[in-house]
Parts: structure tokens; C-alpha cells; sequence
């Protein structure tokens, strides 16, 4: 009798064990701060009063995280519609660079003459030229070469392609995934795949340039297939995806499409 006691006391500390565990993660997820994000720089438009140019950027907002995802092409024009905008500088700590192309880089200069107490991730595959005028200009400069946990939600999914190296950032939320990319040059759907295998979870937004200005409808179809059969939830095309591109996505996802030009704000995930 004191052995089946023994037995029956043990399953029992296990499963309240298993069920406080439960209970807390549950708990963390319902208490995760809200994200919020803004499309500060973008060729296409959205908010009437900004200023669109060729380039990507955007400010991922998550608890005390404030993140600038790129620089866009040019300072002036960055630092004009984060004004435009409400988003000062100084707000940001982290900026991430996508890849190497300058109309993702082109602003950095500006912004850190502005604000150069900032952390920069950017891909090992970055000159090396490129890294020291960074830090020269007072920021401090992280590497990236695999998958990275970067802060608190945040991640990287780490350099990608065998072309051009790019990397995206990644946002745990209690929804999914946030993946938010530059340009994509290894590929839209190699990225998703690449999040979800890193983070075991679904993509809840896939948003940024997808890179499928120059392909042909058959290979647009493909792409749109294939991030279907991934379960990607919502999407929000934008800079180099292209308008025949950008057209098939919002039919194929219909309400779960959401705008991603210059001055979009995303901020119900």
C-alpha cells in the first residue's frame, strides 16, 4: 500500500507540475506588451503626408523593445516621416540592417548623427569597412552569421542566400510569427520556411519586400502556393514585390491582406 501511495503522490507533483508550467506560459503570452509597426520609409504609398522613396524601413515597437528594421535610402526622408509620424529618434535602441543594398542602408548615416547611441545588427557579409564607420560614428555593432535571439521577442533568422545575403527579423508574439523582411532576396518562401523551422511556430504576419518584381506570373503563382501550404495568416506585400505581385496577394488572402506602404501602421496582431 505505502508503494501505490508513493506512486500515486509522485504522478500527482507531476501533474501539477506540468499544469502550473502550462498555466505560467499561458500567463506570459497573455502579459506580452502589445506590438506596434510603423512603415517609416517605402516606395509605395499609404499616409498622403509622407514622402515615398525607393528603400524599405520600418519601427517594430514591442514593450521596451523599439527596433528600426533598415534605414531606407536616404536620411533626410527617413528622419522627416518618423517626424511625421511621432517616432523620435531617440526612442530607438536597436536598429537591424537587412542586407547591404543601400536602399535599406542609405539613411544610417543620418539617423546615427542623430542618434548614435544605438546597437546595430548587421550580416557578417557586411564590409568590414562598413562595420568600423558604424562603430566610428558611436554605435555599437553585433554580427549576425546564424539564427539569433536578439532581445526579449526578437530574433534573426540568421544570414540567408548564396547571392545576395540578407537577413530578416523575427517577432514571437502570442499569435505567431512576425517575419519582416527587406528585400528577400533568398527568397520569400526559403525565409518563412526558415522562421518556422527556427521557432516551431505559424506566421501570423509576413510583411516587407517579397522580391518578385522581375518574375513571371508562373512564378508568382508558385510563391503565392507555396506560402499558402505554409499557413502564413496575414500578409502586407510591399517595396520590391511588385504590382502584378502585390494584386494576387490581396485576392488570395482577401481580408487577411493588410496595406504596407509608406505610413502604414499595423498594431492588431
Amino acid at each position: 500500500m505505502s508503494m501505490i501511495y508513493s506512486i500515486f503522490i509522485v504522478i500527482c507533483l507531476v501533474g501539477i507540475s506540468h499544469w502550473t508550467s502550462a498555466k505560467m506560459s499561458a500567463d506570459l503570452l497573455k502579459t506580452r506588451p502589445p506590438l506596434r509597426i510603423t512603415v517609416v520609409y517605402n516606395n509605395m504609398k499609404h499616409t498622403p503626408a509622407l514622402t515615398t522613396a525607393w528603400g524599405f524601413a520600418a519601427v517594430i515597437e514591442d514593450g521596451a523593445d523599439v527596433v528600426l528594421f533598415d534605414t531606407g535610402g536616404d536620411g533626410p526622408t527617413l528622419l522627416a516621416n518618423m517626424e511625421r509620424l511621432g517616432i523620435a529618434p531617440d526612442s530607438i535602441g536597436t536598429i537591424m540592417l537587412s542586407h547591404f543594398h543601400g536602399d535599406h542602408t542609405g539613411g544610417l548615416g543620418a539617423f546615427l548623427a542623430r542618434r548614435p547611441n544605438v546597437t546595430v545588427y548587421m550580416p557578417r557579409s557586411f564590409p568590414a569597412a562598413f562595420r568600423r564607420s558604424v562603430e566610428q560614428r558611436g554605435a555599437r555593432v553585433k554580427v549576425v552569421s546564424g539564427p539569433r535571439h536578439l532581445s526579449a521577442n526578437l530574433y534573426s533568422t540568421g544570414e540567408m542566400g548564396d547571392g545576395t545575403i540578407e537577413q530578416a527579423l523575427i517577432v514571437d508574439t502570442a499569435s505567431g510569427l512576425v517575419v519582416i523582411t527587406g528585400c528577400a532576396h533568398p527568397g520569400i518562401v526559403n525565409i518563412a520556411r526558415a522562421a518556422r523551422r527556427y521557432l516551431g511556430k505559424e506566421i501570423c504576419l509576413l510583411m516587407g519586400g517579397f522580391h518578385l518584381l522581375n518574375h513571371n506570373p508562373e512564378q508568382i503563382r508558385e510563391t503565392v502556393a507555396a506560402l499558402r501550404q505554409l499557413a502564413v495568416h496575414r500578409v502586407a506585400p510591399s517595396h520590391c514585390t511588385g504590382d502584378t505581385a502585390i494584386a494576387l496577394f490581396r485576392d488570395k488572402w482577401g481580408k487577411d491582406f493588410i496595406e504596407g506602404g509608406c505610413g502604414a501602421v499595423i498594431d492588431d496582431l
